[in-house]
């Protein structure tokens, strides 16, 4: 596993001038973008007889549009063709469209700039499934975290630039925007002259027969999608994410007009703090997740995105009754600050909630269709950020206020967080890991490479503590089913989490032989079916903190299913939270609670080798003295 620092893709060819064309790319749809809606909002521009809230919510769904139409064309066309070549022909296209648009600013025709956003919506439809299709056939699983969250990061980034260069071009002198029209012209042809120096990266299926027929093909990519059940509900709570950021951030134009009576100034300072906490949870995930894939991060950032929306419309309620002049009038004003951090700790929390997802949906997809998985995920994306548009717009026209939306935003959030990962447990079995593993001990996981990338195998480890199946569940990147005892199988509240999460339940021949019997067919097909299985050979949590006798029942699973069993070790675990006192009780907090927890994983063993004892003494000797 690579420890090293994510910012040293930023000086490697394989990487860095794709992420400066992307970076200019984000930049330019937003310098447009805002400056479009700024000019709108606080020029009191009626469009086609809209105003400036509606203006927004409609001239995000037309953004968006061209996603649903044309991602099934934009996927099969990233994976036919070289996509280094894409690029450059696709920024060529930006050039186009930025001149079109200096033109239609420089003569005030606002029907034309939301005509030229449609045509932004279709280049960027075309680039979307290019972008991330490029990332895993240039970096490793191990990097593809911290490369997302640069690309995350300088998106955000670019947006916030975009927020000031477009907010400022505008306001220096609104009745001549010619400054922004040079600006978009000028950040075109910079990432074009970026994108020449994007390496070859190879088609990945270069005898694909792309089908015009958008519906047909819509459904086929989905298809794709849905082939791996934790792939498609992460494109779900990708798509719920831009559902919920679109929704927030299209009002605060409008927020910032009719609550915090400030100008577009402050709505650019608003639209900035939001995306400066999103680039901040995006870089802060390779850290937190240990460089690899920690899908535990998504729910903590679905926690954090309620609460601070719910936090948000305690900060501004009710409108101000005095209109604010400038940045340093609204910043000494009472509440502001409370306002900003909600907005930045909003940011930050989206950021932890979509990178892994992002990183997970490529390194599970199947290589040869992963951009039309992606054009799946544009699509389903599209389709939920028209859908955040209608519902806001249905919202403030049955009489609720821009506040009370946030509100529903928030409940929202909570019961879509509960469904999904009701759905997919490992989510939430992540997330209880991670917490362990960073809260409640301080892992060391060592030879953590012995688990096989894929195929079955058996994990067998001593048993200390309650804890024990979280810890493993956090050191490991593939999911694995524990073998348990029924009765704690059984208990009320967490017995449908650990179905869902499909743990075995097992007993003991003179207390249920049928089940024992059950439990050894549900082993046997979990390895038929190339997942990994984690037993405890010892039966119980150890009362004294040694290593007990090995059971026979781990040579019965080998003889039927010959599959390599990995011996695991886990070391200073014993006086913890959950492990046994030796008059027979549980220990409670804080119990060693922080503690350095070694886990180390041994060398696989062949099946032919794998007898309980040999296993016993492999554990025992991994674990060592570090009781």
């Amino acid at each position: 596993m690579s420890t090293s620092s994510q910012f040293r893709l930023l000086v490697q060819r394989r990487f860095a001038p794709f992420f400066a064309t992307q970076f200019l790319g984000a930049l330019n749809d937003n310098v447009f973008r805002n400056g479009f809606l700024i000019l709108a909002t606080f020029q009191g521009v009626l469009v086609f007889g809209m105003n400036h809230s509606q203006l927004a919510n409609i001239a995000g769904a037309l953004f968006i549009l061209p996603f649903v139409i044309l991602s099934a064309t934009a996927g099969q066309i990233a994976d036919k063709y070289e996509k280094s070549r894409l690029i450059r022909l696709i920024k060529l296209l930006e050039i186009a469209l930025m001149a079109i648009a200096a033109v239609a600013f420089v003569a005030g025709s606002y029907a034309l700039l939301l005509f030229v956003l449609f045509l932004m919506g279709c280049q960027s439809t075309l680039f979307g499934p290019v972008k991330y299709a490029y990332l895993p056939q240039q970096l490793d699983d191990t990097e593809l975290v911290g490369g997302n969250a640069l690309v995350e990061a300088g998106t955000y980034v670019a947006i916030i630039l975009g927020l000031i260069i477009g907010g400022l071009t505008v306001g220096f002198n609104p009745d001549n925007p010619a400054l922004v029209a040079g600006c978009l012209l000028g950040f075109s042809v910079a990432g074009y002259v970026a994108s020449r120096q994007v390496p070859i990266t190879r088609a990945v299926d270069p005898e694909l027969r792309i089908s015009l027929n958008a519906w047909r093909e819509t459904w086929r990519i989905v298809g794709y999608a849905r082939e791996e059940k934790s792939v498609f509900l992460s494109i779900l709570g990708i798509s719920w994410f831009w559902f919920f950021g679109s929704a927030m951030t299209l009002q605060l134009p409008a927020y910032t007009l009719d609550f915090l009576r400030g100008d577009e100034f402050i709505t650019t300072l608003l639209l900035a703090t939001f995306a400066v906490g999103i680039g901040i949870g995006s870089l802060l995930c390779e850290r937190l997740s240990g460089h690899r894939i920690e899908i535990g991060l998504v729910p903590f950032g679905s926690i954090g995105l309620t609460v601070f929306a719910v936090d948000l419309y305690f900060a501004q309620a009710t409108p101000h009754a005095i209109p604010v002049d400038d940045v340093a009038g609204f910043l000494a004003r009472p509440g502001t600050w409370r306002l900003l951090f909600d907005l930045t700790m909003l940011g930050a929390f989206g950021g932890f909630y979509s990178v892994p997802l992002y990183a997970l949906i490529q390194q599970r997809s199947e290589r040869r269709h992963l951009s039309r998985i992606i054009a799946a995920n544009n699509i389903i994306n599209a389709l939920f950020m028209v859908a955040a548009s209608l519902l806001s717009i249905a919202v403030l026209s049955a009489g609720f206020t821009i506040p009370e939306l946030f509100v529903i935003l928030a409940i929202l959030n909570a019961l879509v967080a509960i469904y999904i990962y009701s759905l997919v447990p490992e989510f939430l079995m992540r997330f209880l890991a991670w917490i362990a593993i960073t809260v409640i001990y301080r892992l060391r996981p060592t030879g953590t490479g012995n688990i096989p990338a894929e195929g079955p195998a058996v994990v067998v480890c001593n048993h200390v503590s309650y804890m024990d199946p979280v810890i493993l569940g956090g050191s490991v990147q593939r999911p694995m089913r524990f073998v348990m005892y029924y009765r704690i199988f059984q208990t009320p509240l967490l017995r449908h989490f650990f179905r869902q999460a499909k743990a075995i339940p097992i007993a003991s021949a003179r207390e249920d032989e049928a089940l024992m019997e059950s439990a050894f067919e549900q082993i046997d097909a979990e390895l038929a079916a190339g997942n990994i299985v984690c037993i405890f050979p010892e039966g119980g949590l150890t009362p004294d903190g040694e290593v007990q006798r090995f059971r026979p029942g781990i040579e019965r699973i080998i003889e039927r299913r010959p599959v390599p069993v990995i011996p695991v070790a886990l070391c200073r675990l014993w006086g913890s939270w959950f492990s046994r006192r030796r008059d027979g009780g549980l220990r409670k907090i804080p119990g060693r609670l922080f503690a350095r927890v070694p886990v180390h994983f041994g060398a696989a063993v062949a099946p032919a080798d794998a007898t309980a004892d040999k296993l016993e003494l492999l554990v025992r000797t991994l674990r060592g003295d570090e009781r």
